[in-house]
C-alpha cells in the first residue's frame, strides 16, 4: 500500500461501473481514499480530487462559484478523466470545452501522443517514448478530446497515439492553473471496465498515478502554451535548439507550428511579423497570431501571440491569414475569422504601440455575406471558399482584395471597398482564372506597385503564381505570369520599408511526415525576406535583402575556379549555416553541381545542378536517409537572361533557397541525418566549366534570447 495521499473520488448519485472500478484501483493503491460528491465535501479532508465519469456533466449543475471550483481555485488540486473533461467550461476554468465528446470504438492500442516539450513532464515520467499505449484495442469507449478547437486558458500537454497512427489533432490531455490550484484533464484512453494487455494496464496506472503526483506537488510545472512573456518563450526556443535541422537565421516558431505569414509591418522603427500558429503542437489547426519583431530584419525577438480565437466569436476555430494597415496612426489588422463552415472578413486594432495586444471590432465580421456575382465555390468544410487580405488606400478610399474560389470556374480576386474599413462594398473580381492553369482557389492574394507595372500574386494550394501587368479601375491586364518560387514556398506577404524598397516573406513548407514534425516540436518557417523590384526590362527582380550581409561571419573567397570533366572541389568550410554566391560559366559541360550538406561517406548529399537546358535543380534523392522526408527533386528553368549564372544560395539547417540571375527563386527543404552532413563541394558533369567570384560565409543566429 502506498504514497501518503488522501485522495477524494467524486460520485453523484452513485457510481456507474466504470467509475467503480477506476476508484477501486485507486483504493487498491492509496491509502486514504474517500468518495464524495462534488457538491458536497470538507476540502480539508482531501490533498487531490478525482472525477471519473463515462456521461458528460451537465452544465447547469456547476458552474465557477461552486464548492468545488473555489476548492480548486483556493489551491486545490482536480483530475478530470473521460467526459468528466467537460466540466473545465461551467466550472469556469477554460472559455472552451471540449468540442468532441461521445463514445468511439478503440480499434487498435491508443494513448497519449506526449509533445516533446513536455517528454520530461512529470506527467510522462517512467514512458521512454513519446507514444504510450493505455487502452487496448476491440473495446468501445468514452472520450472527450479538444479538435477543431483549443483550450483558452489550458496548455495541451499530449495529443493521441492510435497504433502506428499519430492523431495530432485529438488533443486529449491538457493542464490548467485556475486560481491557486491545478487541474488536469484526461479525456480519452483511460477506461478501467473493459479488459485491456498488461502494457496498457501497467502505464495506465503509471499515467494516473503520474497525474495525481503532480497536481500535489510543491511547484507546479509553467503553462507555455500562450506564453505571456519573453523569458517563456526563449525558454520554450531553447528546448529545440539543439535540433541540426531548426533553421537559425531564418524566421521560426519558438516552438509547435508556423504557416503564413500575416500583418508584416514596419511600425515606430521596428520591423514585426505576424505568422499563423498554432500553440497546441507542430500542425495546422486552431489558428492564432504569433509574433516576432526586429530592429534591423536580422536579428528577431519572440513576442505573445497578438490574436487567439474568441470562444464566443466569429473566428472561434481559427484566426486566419490577413494584413495590417495604418489607419489615421492606428495599427490595424483585417483577416480571416473561422466559424463552423463559414469564414468572414474581421477586424482588429492595436491597444499599445508596441502591437502586443489587440482589441478585436464589436461588429465582427466586417463583410457579412459572400458576393453572389460570380458565386462563391462551396465545399465540404465551407459555406464558399473566402480568405485571405490584401488592403491599401487609395484617393482616399480603402480597397481590399479578398481570394475566392468560383462554383463555375478557377481563384479569383474579389475588390471591395471603403471609407471606414468596416463598411464594405462589393466591385468585382479584378482577376479570375480558369481552373485547369491557375487552380481552383486562390489564396492570400496581394497587389503590389512598382510604378511603370503592378504585380499581383496568388497562392493555388500548389503554386505562387504572379502575374505582371497593368491595374486600374478595378480590372488587372496581365503582360507576364510566372510562379514567384518553384519549391516549398506558399502564401508570401509583403511589407514596405522606410526607404520604398518592397520586402516579401513566404512560408517555407516542411518537406517530412507528419510524424517527424511532432517528434521535431516545431514545424515550418518563413523565407529570408526578399526584394521585390522591376528589372530594366521590366521583367521581376527578386533578390535578398541587403541587411541579411550583417549575419555574416568567416569567408571563403576565390576570383575563378576552373573545372575539368569529373573535377571536384570541396570548399575549405563545413556548415549548415551559411551563404554562397558564385557565377557560373559551363564552357562545354553538361553541368555544374554545387554539393550542400554531404555527409563524409557519401551517404547523404543535396546537389544544386545547373545544366545546359537551363534548368536548375535541387536534387534531393540523396539528401537524407531519414525515412520520413520527401526525397522528390525540383526544378526551375533559368531564362537566359544574361550568361553566366549568377548563383545565390542560403542554406540554414533544413532550409535551402536558390536564388537565379536575381529572377528566379527556388526553396526546398531537406533532412540529413548524419551530424557530419556538412561538406559544400563545387564539380563538374561532361566537360569544362567555370566558377567565378566565389564567396561562401558561415552566417549567425537571428535569434535573441
Amino acid at each position: 500500500m502506498g504514497a501518503p495521499l488522501h485522495v477524494g473520488c467524486l460520485v453523484d448519485d452513485g457510481a456507474d461501473p466504470e467509475q467503480s472500478r477506476a476508484y477501486d484501483w485507486c483504493e487498491s493503491r492509496y491509502d486514504a481514499v474517500s468518495r464524495c460528491r462534488p457538491e458536497d465535501f470538507d476540502p480539508a479532508e482531501f490533498d487531490v480530487l478525482w472525477w471519473h465519469r463515462v456521461d458528460p456533466v451537465d452544465p447547469a449543475t456547476l458552474t465557477d462559484g461552486s464548492p468545488l471550483a473555489a476548492f480548486v481555485r483556493d489551491g486545490g488540486s482536480l483530475l478530470l478523466t473521460l467526459s468528466a473533461v467537460t466540466a473545465v467550461e461551467p466550472l469556469g476554468f477554460d472559455g472552451v470545452a471540449p468540442d468532441a465528446v461521445g463514445w468511439e470504438e478503440v480499434a487498435e492500442p491508443t494513448g497519449p501522443l506526449w509533445k516533446p516539450l513536455y517528454a520530461d513532464h512529470p506527467m510522462a515520467a517512467g514512458f521512454d517514448t513519446l507514444r504510450v499505449h493505455t487502452r487496448g484495442a476491440g473495446v468501445t469507449a468514452p472520450y472527450a478530446r479538444y479538435e477543431t478547437v483549443a483550450p483558452t486558458d489550458g496548455d495541451v500537454l499530449a495529443s493521441t497515439a492510435r497504433g502506428d497512427h499519430d492523431a495530432v489533432a485529438e488533443r486529449s490531455t491538457v493542464c490548467w492553473q485556475p486560481g491557486e490550484g491545478r487541474v488536469v484533464g484526461i479525456g480519452a484512453a483511460l477506461s478501467f471496465r473493459q479488459p485491456t494487455h498488461d502494457v496498457c494496464r501497467g502505464n495506465r496506472a503509471t499515467l494516473v498515478a503520474n497525474a495525481l503526483s503532480y497536481l500535489v506537488a510543491d511547484e507546479p510545472s509553467p503553462l507555455t502554451g500562450r506564453p505571456k512573456d519573453a523569458e517563456t518563450l526563449s525558454a520554450m526556443r531553447d528546448r529545440l535548439a539543439g535540433d541540426p535541422h531548426r533553421p537559425g537565421y531564418h524566421v521560426s516558431p519558438p516552438a509547435n507550428w508556423l504557416n503564413d505569414p500575416n500583418g508584416l509591418v514596419h511600425w515606430n522603427g521596428r520591423y514585426h511579423v505576424f505568422y499563423q500558429y498554432n500553440p497546441t503542437g507542430p500542425f495546422h489547426g486552431t489558428i492564432h497570431w504569433g509574433h516576432a519583431v526586429s530592429d534591423d530584419l536580422v536579428h528577431w525577438e519572440d513576442r505573445p501571440v497578438a490574436l487567439a480565437p474568441s470562444p464566443d466569436g466569429p473566428d472561434r476555430d481559427g484566426c486566419w491569414s490577413g494584413c495590417t494597415v495604418d489607419d489615421d496612426g492606428v495599427a490595424t489588422i483585417l483577416y480571416t475569422g473561422g466559424s463552423g463552415t463559414e469564414q468572414l472578413p474581421c477586424l482588429a486594432t492595436a491597444a499599445d504601440e508596441s502591437l502586443t495586444s489587440w482589441e478585436k471590432d464589436p461588429g465582427n465580421p466586417v463583410i457579412e455575406e459572400l458576393p453572389s456575382e460570380p458565386e462563391v465555390l462551396k465545399t465540404e468544410d465551407w459555406d464558399g471558399e473566402f480568405r485571405d487580405h490584401c488592403v491599401w488606400r487609395e484617393d482616399g478610399v480603402w480597397h481590399q482584395l479578398i481570394g475566392a474560389g468560383m462554383e463555375d470556374g478557377g481563384g479569383a480576386a474579389l475588390l471591395y471597398v471603403s471609407t471606414d474599413l468596416r463598411e464594405w462594398e462589393y466591385r468585382g473580381p479584378v482577376l479570375t482564372g480558369d481552373r485547369d492553369t491557375a487552380g481552383t482557389v486562390w489564396e492570400c492574394p496581394e497587389l503590389l506597385d512598382f510604378g511603370e507595372k503592378q504585380l499581383l500574386h496568388v497562392s493555388n494550394y500548389e503554386d505562387v503564381v504572379y502575374f505582371l501587368g497593368e491595374y486600374a479601375d478595378g480590372e488587372f491586364s496581365i503582360e507576364r505570369r510566372d510562379k514567384l518560387d518553384h519549391g516549398d514556398f506558399y502564401a508570401p506577404q509583403s511589407m514596405w520599408t522606410d526607404d520604398g524598397r518592397t520586402l516579401t516573406w513566404g512560408w517555407t513548407l516542411e518537406a517530412r511526415d507528419v510524424s517527424a514534425q511532432w517528434d521535431a516540436g516545431w514545424s515550418g518557417s518563413l523565407s529570408v525576406p526578399r526584394e521585390l523590384s522591376l528589372a530594366e526590362d521590366g521583367g521581376l527582380r527578386q533578390r535578398p535583402a541587403r541587411e541579411l550581409a550583417e549575419l555574416r561571419g568567416d569567408g571563403y573567397h576565390r576570383d575563378e575556379l576552373e573545372l575539368g570533366a569529373g573535377d571536384s572541389h570541396e570548399l575549405d568550410r563545413r556548415s549548415r549555416q551559411f551563404e554562397l554566391r558564385a557565377t557560373i560559366r559551363l564552357e562545354d559541360a553538361d553541368a555544374v553541381e554545387l554539393g550542400v550538406l554531404e555527409a563524409p561517406d557519401g551517404t547523404e548529399r543535396t546537389p544544386i545542378r545547373y545544366t545546359a537546358t537551363n534548368d536548375v535543380v535541387v536534387d534531393r534523392t540523396t539528401a537524407s536517409t531519414a525515412p520520413l522526408a520527401t526525397t522528390d527533386s525540383q526544378r526551375m528553368t533559368v531564362r537566359p537572361y544574361d550568361a553566366p549564372l549568377s548563383l545565390h544560395v542560403f542554406v540554414d539547417g533544413s532550409v535551402i533557397e536558390v536564388f537565379a540571375n536575381e529572377r528566379q527563386c527556388l526553396t526546398s527543404r531537406v533532412y540529413p541525418e548524419n551530424p557530419d552532413a556538412t561538406g559544400i563541394s563545387l564539380s563538374a558533369v561532361g566537360g569544362r566549366a567555370t566558377v567565378t567570384d566565389l564567396d561562401c560565409w558561415e552566417l549567425g543566429d537571428a535569434w535573441r534570447s
